[in-house]
């Protein structure tokens, strides 16, 4: 028999314990978000039953759905909170604040300034382009630390951190390792911007390794997507 949705979720955080552990961390301190793309607001309910708070979004509409049919899960003792993880139109920005925690994939002015605001604050995290490729998402190296400092000065937005995905060509730990070293950058302009967000299902023990605080998994806990409609 295939493992249950409970005894994946028990697996990861066995993982991520065991990783804190060598990296001489505490795993209260690494926050899990589970990627529920393509999967349907049931699932979402059935993790938060088992103790998970922490949900990622890769697309608006998707995620405009969930929220409002999970919305008896946003306040009480224990809410869920919306991390909206894709690339995220300028448009679209404004109706993402209505339900997310955070936007962890902040890359572009237009955005930043979409999202700008006089209250309340959203969480934001900058996505680093870790590849040679000016078409992928995130903000390339020589425009990093200009981008943060306009975020700093943006009304309406937290800086929390920075946000990468590894390469697919590339060792997953010397990648991260990278992406601690932009976290130190970044922490020169804003010292309390301590996060950063890397590693998914297949890698995530190498993020903890290398700093991670929130890891974004996906098919590790959900088990393998449903074909998208």
């Amino acid at each position: 028999m295939p493992p249950t949705l409970e005894e994946r979720l028990s697996l990861v955080r066995e993982g991520v314990a065991d990783a804190a552990a060598q990296a001489d961390r505490r795993a209260d301190d690494i926050t899990t978000i589970v990627v529920t793309k393509f999967h349907p607001a049931s699932l979402v309910r059935e993790l938060h039953a088992l103790g998970v708070h922490d949900f990622g979004e890769n697309r608006h509409q998707e995620a405009q759905a969930k929220a409002a049919e999970l919305a008896d899960l946003s306040s009480g003792i224990d809410p869920i909170h919306w991390n909206f993880i894709g690339q995220l139109q300028s448009k679209k920005a404004k109706q993402v604040r209505a339900y997310a925690s955070s936007v962890q994939s902040l890359d572009r002015d237009s955005v930043l300034d979409a999202l700008a605001a006089p209250s309340p604050a959203l969480d934001v995290f900058v996505q680093l382009n870790l590849t040679d490729d000016p078409g992928r998402g995130g903000v390339r190296d020589e425009e990093f630390e200009p981008f943060v400092e306009r975020v700093l000065q943006t009304s309406g937005v937290l800086l929390r951190g920075v946000m990468a995905v590894a390469p697919l060509d590339e060792e997953p730990r010397r990648a991260f390792a990278r992406v601690r070293a932009a976290s130190e950058r970044m922490r020169a302009l804003a010292p309390t911007a301590t996060a950063i967000s890397a590693g998914m299902s297949g890698d995530y023990r190498d993020a903890i390794l290398e700093g991670a605080t929130h890891l974004r998994i996906g098919s590790a806990i959900t088990g393998n997507r449903p074909v998208a409609g």
